[in-house]
């Protein structure tokens, strides 16, 4: 029973482990600039995989993106430089997360607007369901004239026998 459960823990584990595909030979000498580099490489999508970022793909695309960035870096580009220069060459959708500007402003507002109509829509659905339950409840505690008649007909017939002779 302790082998299993050392056996599930350790493959866990290893699932817990974030992969990255930065492959040794694309590592840079400074480390300071090595984690800018991997910084950067986190926030931009590799154009193969496409909700992945290029640090976590595998995609041959995205190794060629990765050694760009570390070009750029060593060219002494900034990180603002690096993402404007990747976003002039491959378009807005190189960035995982999209800035908020004229022509990603629908990105940004599409799921808030399509949250707020739904619940809206769920909202004004209630009320028209509330309002035709209460009126068919009211309707149904109305009698007609015919079914009033009856109805005393009836209560008048089981009186006299409900009385003890």
């Amino acid at each position: 029973m302790n082998r299993i459960a050392a056996l599930v823990f350790a493959f866990l584990v290893v699932l817990a482990a974030p992969a990255h595909a930065v492959q040794p030979d694309e590592i840079m000498a400074d480390p300071a600039k090595e984690a800018r580099a991997r910084e950067l490489s986190r926030e931009l999508r590799c154009m193969v995989c496409q909700n992945q970022s290029i640090d976590d793909s595998e995609a041959p695309l995205a190794r060629d993106l990765r050694l760009l960035v570390r070009e750029r870096i060593s060219a002494g580009d900034t990180d603002k430089q690096v993402i404007d220069f990747l976003v002039a060459r491959y378009g807005e959708y190189v960035l995982l997360k999209p800035r908020l500007e004229r022509q990603t402003l629908l990105l940004w507002l599409l799921t808030p607007l399509a949250l707020g109509g739904g619940a809206l829509a769920l909202w004004l659905q209630n009320r028209r369901r509330l309002k035709l339950a209460s009126a068919d409840g009211d309707a149904r505690l109305k009698l007609s004239p015919d079914e009033e008649a009856r109805l005393e007909k009836l209560i008048a017939e089981q009186a006299p026998a409900d009385k003890p002779q």
